[in-house]
């Protein structure tokens, strides 16, 4: 059956996230309804990943299999006009048999943003705290970050998840060009625990407001506990900004770009 391919951003404010849920309005849902909508059949979708309530996405991927040939550029336009103004569907691609969105991805990247001083256009994607932190700091304690280790201390306790290995390839804080007193933190990692990267960003920022060493990560992490490591940073300024795939994954591309 012909696999297609979702490249989707969101602002996740008013969703309680990826996963649909019976209650509450959510990312899959909200698509789902969408795509049955304009071709006329149940559409069940699979994402890379589940982001949490409030949490952003520019570069979530889903897929889906429908036993009809779809025109793409039909089906981009037709999803424009039925989801909300908060959902875009980038593009559609029509995949290699057997495609999977979540166990395909070879890496995932994530941004968390902040800032010291208030902004009127990021407010929405953008964590205000005081005091600013020392963003020197906060690198020396995330590059202790980056390898294949345990990472049950920045994972939620009620997790289910069995496996906590992870490998992280790149952690760094960065000033964000003209933008005085703002900070973006970017991750990218073969997969990510349930909370991971808001436990890490609220630990990181506790060290780079001198209340942690750069060199208490290696001991948080050492300890495989929650308790550990620090608060989560909100919701609102993470961001869920790139998911990586094998080069020939498709066949073809439909833009709306």
């Amino acid at each position: 059956m012909p696999t297609y391919r979702l490249d989707i951003e969101y602002l996740g404010t008013d969703w309680h996230g990826w996963q649909i849920q019976p209650s509450h309005p959510t990312i899959q849902g909200a698509l789902e309804t969408a795509l049955q909508t304009a071709l006329r059949k149940p559409v069940s979708i699979t994402g890379s990943g589940r982001t949490d309530t409030g949490v952003h996405a520019c570069g979530q991927v889903a897929h889906f299999q429908f036993d009809q040939p779809i025109d793409n550029q039909r089906l981009l336009a037709s999803l424009r006009g039925l989801l909300p103004r908060s959902i875009a569907v980038r593009s559609i691609l029509r995949v290699a048999d057997g495609f999977h969105a979540r166990f395909d991805a070879r890496s995932r990247q994530y941004r968390y943003r902040l800032g010291s001083l208030p902004f009127a256009i990021d407010e929405a994607i953008r964590w205000y705290m005081r005091p600013a932190p020392d963003m020197d700091r906060m690198n020396e304690g995330a590059r202790l970050l980056v390898g294949k280790q345990d990472f049950s201390s920045f994972c939620r306790t009620q997790s289910e998840t069995e496996n906590r290995i992870c490998t992280v390839e790149t952690a760094y804080w960065q000033a964000v060009p003209d933008k005085a007193g703002a900070l973006d933190f970017v991750i990218r990692a073969d997969r990510f625990l349930h909370g991971m990267v808001r436990a890490i960003v609220g630990t990181l920022v506790d060290v780079g407001q001198g209340k942690r060493s750069p060199e208490s990560i290696s001991k948080i992490l050492a300890a495989t506990n929650r308790v550990e490591a620090g608060f989560a940073a909100p919701p609102h300024g993470l961001m869920l900004e790139q998911v990586s795939y094998p080069s020939d994954s498709a066949a073809e591309s439909n833009s709306l770009d």
